[in-house]
């Protein structure tokens, strides 16, 4: 099982980016996948989510600005980040847990912590 993020970099306010996440050894349409991000001096926290039925589950300070998605064929996991704002400036890491009470989580709204990690991508926004 193994997780690489790409996409990070810096970025004015307002800006966008892309990240990916390739996932290698197993299907992400088999698990449930999340991006989390950490901030200097701050916990990681847990921002998108998305169930191997496709449903999602977004922390409030990223709805409407940032997007979860995944292409089975590609085996990779997405997170479209629009209008980002200087304090998005984190590492951001993507995760996949096949643990069917833990994606129950999601599907309930909550935003638990999953199994399997990958080495992060950094994001930076400046002003």
């Amino acid at each position: 099982v193994q997780l690489v993020e790409s996409g990070g970099g810096s970025v004015q306010s307002g800006g966008s980016l892309r990240l990916a996440c390739k996932a290698s050894g197993y299907p992400v349409s088999r698990y449930c996948m999340g991006w989390f991000r950490q901030a200097a001096g701050k916990e990681r926290e847990g921002i998108a989510y998305i169930t191997t039925d496709g449903s999602t589950t977004m922390r409030d300070s990223v709805k409407g600005r940032f997007t979860i998605s995944q292409d089975n064929a590609e085996n990779t996991l997405y997170l479209q980040m629009n209008s980002l704002q200087v304090e998005d400036t984190a590492m951001y890491y993507c995760a996949a847990d096949s643990n069917p009470q833990t994606c129950s989580l999601i599907k309930l709204g909550l935003r638990p912590s999953l199994r399997h990690w990958g080495q992060g991508t950094q994001v930076t926004v400046s002003s």
